[in-house]
């Protein structure tokens, strides 16, 4: 395996690509036995996912393959379906709870939950963390939560962060997802120590890019000044990561999926990072600790490079995909709104919110479950009505991408027939597309995090 590292940051910017709709796995199955052990270089082991079924189970959001997804999709459907009052098909719920291991962890999918996991069972922190998230907020599940809470614990990185798969380099996305998980869990994560004693929030701010060099030799040299503020995937091949940067933006604040709204009258400015004499929040002084004001600046930082890299009219980020640099991405701006509405930034959301009302129709349908629940939280984030989002019902066309719901506080019309049927992808990027156009990019297209407005303590 060790002859294969040279192939592995490949592997893990397809990982990157994918992570979005939960299916980093996918892309790393896809590259082939030569690089799927590079994929995992960092790994002690690298077992397959398992097969799906023929059928897929009638509890389960989307059509589409869940190998890599299920549990990821099923649980943002279900918690953006509580967000807006409606009340989950209760099988679906279950279906959830049932793909838990024994030791709480959840993998992406489980096709016969009556079988117990071993030690070939791919546990990924990404879908225990978004379970964890959907299955506290529904109540009911407190067992599930506690254990899935104590295996995220279990398998905490030295630096304070995590990886999507226990055994690798901890990188600001996991990390992220896990601060939210363990507030949503009822721990306070600043709390939650590393056996070297770092916490999440320290694990988290060492990605931000910033005005000095990193210490450790972990970044080669200071941020550029267009990129202060930024945070990376990973510190390996550090580069400026919207989609980390959206989803840290958030977890530096404490928050996870569902954030407290933040309306056009919410005009807290963005700071940008404020290098003097070459030092800023990222550093953590001397002792390498970090406290709430760093947290919170380090957030600001983040939302005022995400404004900083909308489109000439400040409407949309753009895509980083080889080949496509030049359109949209719907995905990501989505996720930047519900970080700008995170930091209280409510005014400066209004553009992307209102260019996603116009453009995000499309992109939803052929995303599925997923893409519908990251619009349900963008919609909420803002004050905004997600049963009327540019002509678009969201709850309604997330209803029928799965179990008819037990109830709801606000019915809404029922959508186009086919908006169960005619996804393209359950997640937000085509993964088929992701292969055929290259794997060798180093920058994400992300999912994001948000959550109940926390203030954090470092």
């Amino acid at each position: 395996m060790a002859s294969m590292a040279p192939q592995a940051p490949l592997a893990r910017s397809a990982a990157v690509l994918a992570r979005r709709a939960g299916t980093a796995l996918a892309v790393a199955a896809l590259l082939g036995a030569a690089a799927a052990p590079a994929a995992f270089a960092d790994s002690p082991a690298a077992p397959a996912p398992a097969p799906s079924p023929k059928k897929l189970p009638d509890a389960l959001y989307g059509t589409k393959d869940p190998q890599y997804d299920g549990v990821w999709r099923q649980s943002l459907a279900l918690l953006a379906q509580h967000t807006v009052g409606v009340r989950p098909a209760t099988p679906a719920v279950s279906w959830l709870a049932g793909q838990q291991c024994a030791d709480g962890a959840f993998t992406a999918f489980r096709a016969d939950p009556g079988t117990a996991c071993d030690a070939k069972t791919l546990r990924d922190t990404n879908q225990t963390a978004a379970a964890v998230q959907a299955l506290a907020a529904l109540g009911g599940h407190s067992d599930v939560v506690k254990k899935a809470v104590s295996w995220l614990k279990s398998v905490q990185n030295d630096d304070g962060g995590w990886s999507s798969m226990p055994g690798s380099d901890s990188d600001a996305n996991s990390t992220s997802l896990a601060i939210a998980a363990l507030a949503a869990g009822g721990e306070k994560p600043e709390n939650v120590q590393s056996k070297k004693g770092k916490s999440p929030y320290q694990g988290l701010l060492t990605f931000q890019l910033g005005c000095a060099a990193a210490k450790d030799g972990d970044q080669q040299e200071a941020a550029k000044p267009d990129e202060r503020g930024a945070f990376t995937f990973q510190l390996k091949g550090a580069a400026p990561n919207t989609d980390a940067t959206a989803a840290a933006a958030t977890g530096a604040l404490g928050d996870g999926f569902v954030v407290e709204p933040a309306g056009k009258d919410a005009k807290e400015p963005v700071r940008p990072l404020n290098c003097k004499d070459g030092k800023d929040s990222a550093e953590g002084g001397d002792s390498g600790k970090r406290t709430a004001e760093d947290a919170e600046r380090a957030a600001d930082a983040a939302s005022a490079y995400l404004v900083d890299r909308l489109d000439e009219n400040g409407q949309h980020l753009q895509s980083a995909m080889p080949g496509a640099e030049k359109q949209p991405d719907v995905g990501n701006t989505a996720d930047a709104v519900v970080a700008l509405a995170a930091g209280s930034h409510g005014a400066a959301a209004q553009q992307p919110l209102k260019w996603l009302q116009k453009n995000s129709a499309d992109w939803a349908k052929d995303g599925g479950p997923a893409a519908y629940a990251q619009l349900v939280f963008a919609a909420h984030a803002t004050g905004t009505d997600p049963r009327s989002f540019g002509g678009t019902d969201l709850v309604a066309a997330l209803n029928a991408t799965g179990p008819e719901p037990a109830g709801s506080s606000a019915p809404s019309a029922a959508p186009g027939k086919d908006a169960k049927d005619s996804e393209d992808s359950d997640g937000t990027i085509n993964v088929w597309w992701i292969i055929g156009i290259g794997l060798a990019l180093g920058a994400g297209a992300g999912f994001l995090l948000s959550g109940r407005r926390k203030k954090s303590r470092l």
